[in-house]
């Protein structure tokens, strides 16, 4: 009987102790921190990166890795959720980048900033469930990665080109193209020798056109001081005291005078000419009509009525 309750006492021993470590390991495991989560959109490989991995911000952990999943709307791209402390600060110029723990290869998300002022990082306003966007950006490995591969591509390419240079058919074409160039050198050297009379008339050449600007200079100065001249011509010629205003003036005076005085006389003359003509026309009218008058003068004047001597003209018969 005695055995039965040590073994019970056993059991509910073993209960309880099993009960208390489970409350305090959900207790321990528990997170009360509340935390914002973020969206990191990818197209490139994430190996070695799992679920609960360390996300840090310059160095310092601030969150885990929540989930890790394909894009139902574009092929091939990888979205990862994360969830940092409210304090991280996170704006539009923090991207992210994979990062790896020493020599174990376990990867870890790196946020980092550009070292520029940003606005806090909101979610979209036109679709509230989803979450705000960090762009992940190749890492130092990924980019030694792809430069070694362009590097081993172009060390093939240069490889090939090199065995093509030594294919057994091209020593004859490589020993052609030297000869070519032999030739061409020699040629070349023959080049000096006959440009040498042009080179020793060069000097002259170049005194000669010494002189030349030089007579363009003095040409130029001769042409400028004419204009200048000219300029001087014009403005005297122009001034209101100049020759033109002078002409001006002496043609108006002219006119003034021609309309004022010329052209009165000149009408009085016309009409006393007129007058003149018309007696002249008289007498030359009397003269025919009486030639004697120059001899005996011209007949008395024929008696008018009232007047002595004066008699009425006769009627005409019926």
């Amino acid at each position: 009987m005695e055995n039965r309750s040590h073994a019970l006492i056993a059991g509910f021993f073993t209960i309880a102790l099993i009960t208390i470590t489970c409350f305090f390991a959900f207790w321990l495991g528990h997170d009360k921190i509340q935390r914002v989560p973020y969206e990191i959109v990818t197209s490139s490989s994430v190996s070695g990166l799992n679920l609960q991995a360390a996300v840090r911000y310059k160095g310092i952990k601030v969150g885990n890795v929540t989930d890790i999943n394909f894009s139902t709307q574009v092929p091939g791209q990888i979205l990862l959720r994360i969830e940092v402390i409210p304090t991280t600060p996170v704006t539009t110029a923090t991207f992210a980048t994979l990062a790896y723990q020493g020599v174990t290869g376990i990867a870890f998300v790196q946020l980092d900033d550009d070292k520029q002022p940003g606005a806090t990082l909101l979610a979209n306003s036109q679709n509230k469930d989803a979450l705000p966007q960090i762009p992940l950006r190749s890492s130092v490995l990924q980019t030694l990665e792809q430069r070694g591969i362009a590097i081993l591509n172009q060390t093939q390419e240069l490889t090939q080109r090199i065995n093509h240079l030594l294919d057994p058919d091209n020593p004859a074409s490589l020993l052609a193209t030297i000869d070519h160039f032999s030739k061409a050198a020699d040629q070349w050297g023959a080049v000096p020798a006959q440009i040498a009379p042009s080179l020793s008339k060069l000097p002259g050449l170049i005194d000669q056109t010494q002189s030349t600007l030089k007579s363009i200079n003095n040409l130029s100065a001769d042409a400028s001081q004419f204009t200048q001249n000219i300029n001087q011509l014009s403005r005297q010629l122009q001034a209101s005291d100049g020759p033109i205003a002078h002409f001006n003036n002496t043609l108006d005076q002219l006119t003034h005078s021609v309309t004022t005085e010329t052209l009165p006389r000149i009408q009085t003359l016309t009409g006393e000419a007129r007058t003149s003509l018309r007696l002249l026309n008289r007498t030359t009218e009397n003269l025919n009509e009486r030639p004697q008058s120059i001899l005996f003068g011209n007949p008395p004047a024929a008696p008018g009525p009232g007047e002595a001597g004066f008699v009425a003209p006769a009627s005409a018969p019926q």
